[in-house]
């Protein structure tokens, strides 16, 4: 893509609410339907030799009388274009889905589905890559709807107890899929495990020379927001190689600035050497 094409792009992911992380970026916002919920986001790229692959989508919505808290983080592999494409489709694909309203999980399963579709569709514009991808849908501040494949992770802070909403999809834990798929799980010394020696998640947007052996699968959490919940941290493997989801939550359950606690913890990623892409949103519910 030339200067000219990303520097539009950049101006149309602006004007629809959405951040993109391309370089690092960071921000802040609140629920204009309960003013205590406020979200704050910050990415930072990581030692590895390519550019930065991580995007987030951190954003309040009014849907007709409703308002959606919409939160994700896409964390790309072997090129940023999928990561890119889930920032500005996966949750328009959600919100297309006609019982959303209703059947909520079920809505957001078929959009998963349908996005990997069309990201394998796209494959010569898109390259060979794929992504992983963590999504919260926060409901009128009151239910919690968790999606993910992949290795980026949710967690919240209940009464100072972290619990984690999401699955990790370690190619050794899936061992059994992978296999039956015709794939197999590589264990080299030195190395983690990686489905066909390759991708070291079992569950991913694209890659389309893998997804035969791959799943997008989504699994699915809800919680309902009372009031020992007290936030949600969403974040890349960038932080979960370094700190466990206590650690996380201990490092900032004291910051009550969601901006502040979501640099933090990136900030105590680095100085525990990470040397990953670092994509980090607090969410914080009172």
């Amino acid at each position: 893509m030339t200067s000219t094409g990303r520097e539009i792009l950049h101006k149309m992911k602006v004007k629809a609410g959405l951040s993109s992380s391309a370089s690092g970026d960071t921000g802040k916002g609140r629920s204009k339907m309960s003013k205590h919920i406020t979200h704050g986001y910050h990415t930072v790229e990581g030692k590895s030799n390519h550019a930065m692959e991580d995007y987030v989508v951190s954003d309040f919505k009014q849907v007709h009388d409703k308002e959606l808290g919409l939160f994700a983080i896409f964390d790309g592999h072997l090129g940023h274009e999928v990561a890119s494409y889930l920032q500005t489709h996966l949750f328009d694909n959600i919100l297309k889905e006609h019982d959303f309203w209703t059947d909520t999980e079920s809505a957001i399963r078929r959009a998963y589905h349908a996005t990997d579709a069309e990201i394998l569709e796209k494959a010569i514009a898109l390259g060979k890559g794929g992504s992983t991808a963590v999504t919260a849908i926060l409901i009128n501040g009151q239910k919690l709807v968790v999606a993910n494949v992949g290795d980026s992770r949710a967690v919240v802070c209940k009464n100072g107890v972290a619990e984690q909403l999401s699955v990790d999809h370690e190619p050794s834990r899936e061992k059994g899929m992978i296999e039956s798929r015709g794939g197999f799980v590589s264990n080299i010394p030195g190395d983690v495990p990686r489905v066909d020696g390759q991708l070291a998640v079992a569950r991913a947007f694209g890659n389309k020379s893998l997804k035969i052996h791959l799943s997008s699968e989504p699994d699915m959490s809800e919680q309902m927001i009372h009031n020992d919940i007290e936030f949600l941290i969403l974040a890349s493997d960038g932080i979960w190689k370094v700190m466990s989801n206590q650690e996380a939550v201990d490092c900032i359950k004291h910051i009550k600035d969601s901006h502040s606690a979501a640099k933090n913890l990136v900030e105590q990623a680095l100085s525990r050497k990470s040397k990953d892409d670092i994509s980090c949103i607090v969410v914080r519910f009172r």
